[in-house]
């Protein structure tokens, strides 16, 4: 069986006027759904091991998201470990949702991008959509270069965020990842978007869950 980490933020506020935020539903839920399908092991890790939060209970009515409230999916991400306790080599994929929570606690943290480089570079599935590829950035490889250089890459974008999140937001993602020599790909917002560049997926915004947890599914799959 395999085995899948998510790794969720901690965060419930971000910006100057401490904007209530969390793990948006959908990125979590649409993907532990394909896991789900394809009878795979999930557990869940955060940075503090303290009770993650989720954000767009709005969105609670969706099919996915409603059987991740209701049954297991929630259940185990309350139980969230922390990360630093987590055999990570055990695990044939790790996966980050996004939300804005993740750009608080996850832009700098040391063992983010550890987990992040080990994981990819033992050739294990990496994923992240929306604001989880937050976790990809200021990741150096054994070589020094940053591992988005070169890559093909989505998150959430400039666009996006500018009519989203834009005073709350400490960098815009989209510019960041670019910077550190990201090949960088959108469609038009909020539309579902996903790419695969060797073992790493990413997607664009909420929409895009289900995309890359499909696209994680088909690597494991050898498929």
């Amino acid at each position: 069986m395999k085995k899948v980490l998510i790794i969720v933020s901690n965060t419930n506020a971000i910006g100057p006027n401490n904007r209530r935020t969390g793990n948006f539903l959908p990125e979590v839920a649409h993907p532990y759904a394909e896991f789900q399908r394809a009878n795979y092991h999930v557990d869940f890790a955060s940075l503090s091991g303290d009770t993650p939060y989720l954000d767009d209970l709005e969105s609670a009515a969706d099919p996915d998201n409603l059987a991740f409230l209701t049954g297991k999916g929630w259940v185990d991400m309350r139980k969230a470990v922390k990360l630093e306790t987590v055999d990570v080599s055990q695990y044939d994929a790790i996966f980050i949702p996004g939300g804005l929570a993740p750009l608080v606690d996850m832009a700098d943290a040391p063992l983010i991008k550890k987990v992040v480089k080990e994981t990819y570079e033992r050739g294990a599935v990496v994923g992240a959509v929306c604001h989880g590829p937050v976790s990809l950035l200021n990741v150096k490889l054994s070589d020094g270069s940053y591992l988005v250089n070169g890559k093909n890459i989505s998150s959430f974008t400039t666009e996006e965020e500018d009519g989203y999140a834009r005073a709350d937001v400490p960098f815009d993602l989209q510019t960041a990842l670019t910077e550190q020599g990201a090949i960088y790909h959108t469609v038009e917002p909020w539309q579902p978007f996903s790419i695969t560049d060797g073992n790493l997926v990413t997607g664009q915004n909420p929409a895009s869950g289900k995309g890359v947890g499909e696209k994680m599914v088909k690597l494991l799959e050898g498929a």
